[in-house]
Parts: structure tokens; C-alpha cells; sequence
């Protein structure tokens, strides 16, 4: 088995829809001390000169905590502010051209959602990660639909043949460090987590019980 990774495997936290830019430095600086391995900043209704200075903000902390720092949706965005890569959904513009704008050496990540002919494709624009999900009901996205512990199964047969550096599997949804440990043990290399990380009472403790899955 392929055990090299072209993402980091561990805990990947994918922030809040939180305004308040210091709020979510400090969580950021938690979570990371908890051990996180990657960041993805996801915001969904901030003006656009708000959304460029709190991107800007995070990706300066995560290079300073050593923390890997994704933008969701936006490949643009993440050129311009010099972020180590974009997660990308389905409709939010061709992976291909996501690689050739970004480069070789930045992180291209994809929603694959309960479909692993997305991640037979993605690998053909050549992807870092692949993400399966929701896994369990998930407050930021209710009407999500649900992947199972069979499809994060199938997505590691489908990466393992890669040359060198494999992509990893990621599972995102309703995941919190109590039903955490089912999806590690399908396949997941990675785990996203929104709100059972940066709403726990104690974001550090929650971090360092998802890493711990991990080791």
C-alpha cells in the first residue's frame, strides 16, 4: 500500500462562517496547537473586500503555525493571496484549470460526495485530495447527501495505484471526535471537521482527540 500522501494526514479543519476575523485567528492558533495539519477557510456570504483581508489574515497564520492553508471554492482567490491550495466543488469551475493556474506545487482538493467515478476523473487533472462526504448529518450542510464507510473504502483502491505520492482520502461531514474513529478506520487519511472542532467548548481538546485517531 501507497502510504505517501500528497496532503497531510490527520485532522483538516475548515472554518466557521465567522465575521469576526480575531475570533477565528484564535481558533485557528487552537486547533493548530491541538494538533491540526491543514486549515480550509470557507466563507459563503462575506463582501468581497472582507473575504480577501480575512484570507489574507488566516493563510499568514497557518504559514507561521506550520498549518497547511486551502481556500474553498475560489482557485483565484488562492493565487492572489499566495494560499497553499483550493478545495473545489462541482460547481465551482474545472479542476484543470484550477492546476494549470495554480501550479504543480500547490494543493488542488475536490468534493466527491458519495461518487467515486469523481475521483476516477479528478485524478486525471491531477488532485491531491479527494473528499467523501457528508458521513453523518451535518448542521452546515443539512440537506447534504451522505456517503458511506464503503465509498472512503473504494477511494483508497482507487488512489493506491498512483506513482510516487498518492492523493489522500478525505471524509467531511458531520464528524466530531466522538463518531470520528469510524471513518479512520474505512479509509480516511484526513478528517474535515467544521463544527465538532471550532464550536467544542475546548477547541484545543477536541483537536488533540481527532489527531490522536490518527497516530
Amino acid at each position: 500500500m501507497n502510504t505517501s500522501l500528497r496532503f497531510p494526514r490527520g485532522l483538516y479543519g475548515v472554518s466557521p462562517e465567522w465575521d469576526d476575523t480575531n475570533q477565528m485567528l484564535a481558533a485557528i492558533r487552537a486547533a493548530a496547537a491541538g494538533g491540526m495539519s491543514a486549515f480550509q477557510w470557507r466563507r459563503k456570504t462575506a463582501a468581497p473586500d472582507e473575504r480577501i483581508e480575512q484570507a489574507r489574515q488566516v493563510v499568514q497564520l497557518c504559514r507561521d503555525l506550520g498549518v497547511i492553508s486551502i481556500i474553498n471554492d475560489d482557485w483565484r482567490l488562492a493565487a492572489l493571496i499566495d494560499a497553499d491550495g483550493v478545495h473545489l466543488g462541482r460547481d465551482d469551475g474545472s479542476l484543470a484549470d484550477a492546476r494549470l493556474a495554480l501550479g504543480p506545487e500547490k494543493i488542488v482538493g475536490c468534493s466527491c460526495y458519495n461518487e467515486p467515478a469523481l475521483a476516477e476523473r479528478a485524478l486525471l487533472a491531477d488532485v491531491d485530495y479527494v473528499a467523501f462526504g457528508a458521513m453523518y448529518p451535518s448542521s452546515v450542510k443539512p440537506d447534504a447527501v451522505r456517503a458511506l464507510p464503503e465509498h472512503l473504502r473504494q477511494a483508497q483502491q482507487i488512489v493506491a495505484n498512483a506513482e510516487g505520492a498518492r492523493p489522500a482520502v478525505v471524509a467531511i461531514g458531520g464528524i466530531t471526535a466522538e463518531n470520528a474513529q469510524a471513518v479512520v478506520q474505512a479509509g480516511a487519511d484526513s478528517i474535515a471537521v467544521i463544527s465538532g472542532l471550532f464550536l467544542a467548548p475546548d477547541i484545543e481538546a477536541a483537536a488533540r482527540r481527532c489527531t490522536e485517531l490518527f497516530i
